[in-house]
């Protein structure tokens, strides 16, 4: 049985933090379980015209990072209210880059699919984040997770994922200034209105989150099928992508609210 969602828990911890938490009461609590993330390099070049301009390309070693992150989400809630099972327990895949803003390093979403339609629903409303109805499934096998997910969202580009992965090794801190801190260690997350992402024209909008240190693993992956780039019109490096594994993670998240131009 998971144990229970305890918020003080999380922010008990702050001092890995590149920057303050927020002064403000948290607004949402949630699980992340079971999550692969896979990272290549990409040229900056090629990013740069699919994120707003209010954003900087944030690199590591000369290249920007394409991620593709398939994980579980429990224990979804608004801040006083209960989870609920059926609504509040839902799997998610994103596609996702990494970019700053007034000096703090997050996370720009080209995807985020769903098999909620209510959280769907509200996150495209109130989080301004392009989230997408799709048909999905995750099976635990010991340390192995199998994972399907195949995008049925109204008249949205095509994206598909299968994949069977798992942790290797000891779990690890990823020190500062690694490649693993870069990918992973990241406290926000920025959108703009879903019908004007690309030039974000003065509506850019960052939302805090917060969390411990990852409780990463090196991890291995046997990939049947991976169609979520095709989407934003880029093909992926034919290398292979560096990966990592988090069983567990819980995370409070704040409102987002406009950035400066």
């Amino acid at each position: 049985m998971q144990a229970a969602f305890r918020p003080e828990t999380v922010l008990s911890r702050v001092e890995h933090r590149p920057y303050p938490v927020p002064a403000g009461p948290w607004a949402l609590g949630m699980g992340w379980r079971d999550l692969l993330f896979m990272h290549w390099p990409v040229r900056a070049d090629v990013l740069r015209p699919l994120v707003p301009r209010d954003l900087s390309l944030d690199t590591f070693d000369g290249s920007a990072w394409l991620g593709v992150v398939p994980f579980g989400m429990t224990g979804v809630r608004p801040r006083f209210v209960p989870a609920v099972p059926r609504l509040s327990n839902f799997l998610e895949i994103n596609l996702r880059t990494y970019v700053t803003a007034e000096g703090r390093s997050g996370i720009w979403f080209f995807s985020l699919d769903a098999h909620n339609l209510l959280a769907v629903r509200l996150a495209r409303a109130t989080f301004h984040l392009p989230y997408f109805d799709a048909e999905m499934s995750c099976e635990a096998r010991g340390e192995e997770v199998r994972y399907e997910s195949v995008r049925t969202h109204k008249c949205a580009p095509s994206a598909r994922f299968v994949a069977s992965y798992r942790p290797v090794g000891e779990r690890f801190d990823s020190r500062p200034g690694s490649l693993e801190n870069f990918l992973t260690e990241r406290y926000c997350l920025y959108s703009a209105g879903v019908a004007n992402r690309a030039s974000g024209a003065g509506s850019v909008r960052r939302g805090d989150i917060h969390h411990r240190l990852w409780p990463l693993q090196r991890a291995e992956a046997e990939v049947e099928e991976l169609e979520m780039t095709a989407q934003i019109v880029v093909s992926l490096p034919d290398t292979e992508p560096a990966l990592h594994f988090a069983r567990r993670l819980d995370v409070v998240a704040w409102p987002p609210k406009r950035i400066d131009a």
